[in-house]
């Protein structure tokens, strides 16, 4: 591993441990200390690559969304038919919902964060517009709106009950929300 100021992958590997910390402690157990020691970097570090906590909580919340938002395009791109797009929906939803907790995790801290900081409220409306773009290649806008309002629910609904529904249910939901397309 690379040291000193030449090391191409610093910077991202604070950004992932930041994340990773967030994952497990929450946000208000994160700390510059923390980060360097998990990110395997000199905690002066730290301030060289970011101006402060904030900061470099926001870049790794965007890097995150973005994540997610590439999950949402994987899923959406292949569909081209109404029908495929549903489906595609449907697996989206068991996809996020099935998937690392660490992501539910995270999607929850931010949006406690958004709920208190506008700069992350606006890291949030800037995602939930991106999704929402997406599903509007396949729905009417104020379907596509319906429809990210329902995925959010449906992922955190199927994520945290012991006995999810099943993908028929999903399925029923989404095309319910649908059917007016």
């Amino acid at each position: 591993m690379a040291t000193g100021h030449t090391d191409p992958h610093r910077r991202a590997r604070i950004l992932a441990a930041a994340l990773d910390l967030i994952a497990e402690e929450g946000v208000a157990g994160v700390s510059h200390r923390k980060i360097a020691v998990r990110a395997g970097v000199p905690l002066g570090s730290m301030t060289y690559h970011f101006t402060g906590i904030d900061g470099l909580l926001l870049e790794a919340f965007t890097g995150y969304a973005d994540h997610i938002v590439t999950v949402f395009e994987h899923h959406l791109a292949p569909a081209t038919t109404p029908d495929e797009a549903r489906e595609a929906v449907t697996d989206l939803i068991h996809t996020l919902a099935e998937g690392p907790r660490r992501d539910l995790i995270l999607t929850q801290e931010l949006y406690t964060l958004a709920a208190r900081h506008e700069p992350y409220r606006t890291l949030c409306a800037h995602w939930m517009a991106r999704s929402r773009t997406l599903l509007e290649h396949h729905f009417p806008p104020r379907t596509a709106r319906q429809l990210d309002a329902l995925i959010e629910g449906l992922t955190l609904h199927r994520a945290l009950d012991d006995t999810p529904p099943d993908r028929t249910l999903t399925r029923d939901a989404v095309v319910r929300v649908t059917a007016v397309s």
